[in-house]
Formats: structure tokens, sequence, C-alpha cells
């Protein structure tokens, strides 16, 4: 506790006209009064928000060796953003494209706040934990085009690709609501580590995804794909996140989702749209999603 918090709360009730009699607070009772126990943290973008110019996530056994499925068993990498290109011959070249950029959809607002406690918990159900409570208001992340390349030799903290890269996904734009979580670390008497259960504001919106056939040479191209709870424009989440040593687990609860896709071209992002898709009544009660490496 600090001296001058006490300081300042022993004067003002020194000084108050109705301060009769006073009666003893322990520390516990002070930081209770005062709000000084637990540590909160704001973050708040600037104007340019955030990016991150490249992200590269390097399998370094590739796929085993077979003549059916193409199969060498040698390093490939997903990359995220796009390098500049310089114009040859005079031709014009290209721009570099961010693998991500985050910008928030209210700037007066923090981007996230995060309320973290620690509590000795409950020696039946695991004993101590660490508390987080995690806030974000609403952002935009703008997801650059998204390759596959042959990966490089490392270097230092540098590694990159050769070769020709293959665009397999044009990048896309997210849009997210206001969402919270509860995460805990340590002992989980909240039954995972990381608890979803809130109402994403607007829903999930994702713009101008395109999945690409570099082999054939066209593309899927989604204008834009609304997702939320049916008949609502929020989206409802409900699913526990835990960590276990067959890899990372989620238990998703949602019911009733429903989702509209606008303008679904085939062949080419200006072709003719084969018109809108709509999606009802989705339920994943009591799935189970496992993801680990191989």
């Amino acid at each position: 506790m600090k001296l001058f918090t006490k300081v300042a709360l022993v004067s003002a009730v020194a000084i108050s006209s109705n301060a009769m009699a006073m009666q003893a607070m322990d520390d516990a009772a002070l930081s209770a009064t005062t709000g000084q126990d637990g540590i909160s943290i704001g973050v708040k973008l600037g104007s340019g928000g955030l990016s991150i110019g490249k992200v590269l996530i390097h399998d370094n056994d590739g796929l085993a060796v077979n003549a059916t499925t193409g199969g060498t068993g040698k390093a490939g990498a997903i990359v995220l953003g796009k390098d500049a290109v310089a114009g040859v011959g005079g031709a014009a070249g290209t721009p570099a494209v961010a693998g991500i950029k985050l910008t928030q959809t209210d700037a007066t607002k923090d981007l996230a706040t995060l309320v973290i406690d620690t509590d000795a918990g409950d020696a039946t159900k695991g004993g101590a934990f660490l508390n987080v409570a995690a806030n974000i208001t609403g952002m935009k992340a703008e997801i650059g085009p998204i390759s596959v390349a042959a990966s490089g030799t490392k270097s230092g903290i540098t590694r990159g690709t050769t070769g020709t890269a293959n665009e397999i996904l044009s990048g896309l734009t997210l849009t997210l609501g206001d969402i919270s979580a509860n995460v805990q670390l340590g002992a989980t008497p909240q039954g995972a580590m990381i608890n979803l259960d809130t109402t994403i504001t607007g829903g999930l919106v994702i713009d101008k995804l395109g999945i690409k056939d570099a082999a054939g040479g066209g593309q899927i191209f989604l204008d834009k794909i609304e997702v939320a709870t049916t008949g609502t424009n929020n989206l409802a989440i409900n699913a526990g996140v835990s960590v276990k040593n067959t890899g990372i687990e989620i238990k998703p609860n949602a019911m009733n989702i429903g989702a509209y896709i606008t303008g679904v071209h085939l062949g080419t992002q200006t072709g003719a749209s084969i018109g809108d898709v709509e999606i009802s009544g989705l339920n994943l009660s009591n799935s189970t999603i496992r993801i680990a490496g191989h």
C-alpha cells in the first residue's frame, strides 16, 4: 500500500465535518476502499494503428515424399504480407503490403483493457491462479495477401523464402465489435484457460476474401461475409479454450449462428456474381476442435 494513499485517506476523514469517530481498517479494507489491489492495463493505438510487415510460418519437414500428392519433404512456408516489387523496363512496380494491420474503430477508447488479479483459490479446485479479465473494443484487422513458398536458410533471426511465392488468398479485412474474455493461469476454476462468454456487437464481418488457384489462374472471390446470431445483428460467443498435452482444445457452445455471404464470384473478382448465400441455424453445441502439430 503506497504511503501517500494512506495519508490522503486519513486526511480526508480527519477534515470531514461528520468524522465523529474512526474505526481501524486493515490493509485489505484500505485496498478495497482505494482500489489499489490488482493491476489494470489499458492499450490504445496511435492514429496509424499497429502493423506487421510480414509473418512467416515455416513447416520444417514439408509434406512427406509422395508422387501422387507431390510432396517433397522439403521445408515450405505460409507467408502473410508482400514485399514491394520494383518496376522493370519503365513499368510501374507494386508497393509492399503489410501482413497484418490493426486499427481501432473507436479512437476515443482503449483498444484493450486488462484487469489482473491473483487469488489464493480453492485447494480442492487446484489452488492459486492469475485472473485476467480482458475487454477489447471494436477493431479492424487487415490481413495482407497470403502465399506459400519454399523456406530459405536461417541466418540470425531471418530465414525468409526462396523462389516464386504462390498466392493462395488475396487478403481480407476483418471487422470485429466489442468482445470480452476471461483468462486464468495456474488453476482454472472457471473450467478452461480462456473463457469466452460474450456478445460481439455488430457481429463478425469479413470483406474482400479471395481464394486463388495459382495453377488455374482463377479465384473464388467473396465480397462480404457477415456472421451473427440468427435473427440479430450481434454474435453471441460461448466457448472454452484449454491447452492440453495433446494440443490446444476449443469447445464452442455456439447455437443458432447465421451468416450472409454477399457477392460470390467464380473465376475472377470482377466476373459476374452467382448471387448471395444465406445460412441460418448453425449449431456447434458440444463440439471439440483440437489444434496440434504433427
